[in-house]
């Protein structure tokens, strides 16, 4: 079910389960056509999304942000229809080289076999697609260098960072959709000395947002998140 933020934001919230790897998906309500950030870690995250959207009578979204390439927050792009898909541009070799994988079970296995630091992610995209017949992993058709605001008045803007060179964040009404922005390293390529990026946080803090959601926990007041900063 979806989750009233503020104003036009609405969110589908993150399976609190940390093996699902399942985050939360940020709904931009808007009568030219939402604009959807992340697009769901699998098909079967999409549809329980759409569900949700037109059970609490939002427009379909027209557009389909992903925050970055990761799995998680790209491998539901194929279960939605009629959306521009946009990314920052370092995304496209990324997702190109994710596309050229022969993704399947048997793949997964191999694959933990070979690095067992794989194995947190990888045994949550099996999970995650149980049926790999129509699996596609979707290329944006629009990307972006250091922003664009679309014709909602939604901003997007690249932050890079150390979890994913192409990591972006949207703001739209007082609330920034983080994604895993400030976040470490994956698990696989994780040293001791990984962390949160602390300047990040404290540079998007420094923007007074109403509101902060990232993707994996829940979403949290700039009051409440320079608490816990």
């Amino acid at each position: 079910m979806l989750q009233h933020l503020a104003a036009r934001v609405w969110l589908y919230p993150h399976d609190p389960d940390p093996d699902a790897i399942r985050p939360s998906v940020a709904v931009i309500a808007d009568d030219r056509g939402s604009v959807l950030v992340d697009a769901g870690n699998s098909p079967e995250h999409a549809r329980a999304i759409r569900t949700a959207i037109t059970a609490a009578g939002l427009p379909a979204p027209r557009w389909l942000v992903y925050t970055h390439h990761h799995w998680d927050h790209t491998w539901g792009a194929s279960a939605w229809d009629d959306v521009t898909v946009i990314a920052h541009e370092l995304a496209v070799d990324l997702l190109t080289a994710e596309a050229g994988r022969p993704w399947s079970h048997q793949y997964l296995h191999d694959e933990v076999e070979a690095n067992p630091k794989l194995g947190p992610s990888f045994r949550a995209r099996a999970l995650a697609v149980p049926d790999w017949t129509d699996f596609r992993i979707v290329l944006p058709d629009q990307t972006l260098g250091d922003t664009l605001t679309l014709p909602t008045g939604v901003v997007l803007r690249h932050v890079g960072g150390n979890h994913a060179p192409d990591s972006l964040i949207a703001v739209a009404d007082g609330v920034a959709l983080l994604g895993d922005a400030f976040y470490p390293p994956p698990y696989h390529l994780r040293t001791p000395d990984d962390t949160i990026d602390y300047a990040m946080v404290k540079q998007l803090l420094s923007e007074q947002h109403d509101w902060y959601a990232d993707a994996h926990s829940a979403p949290r007041t700039r009051s409440a998140a320079l608490a816990g900063a």
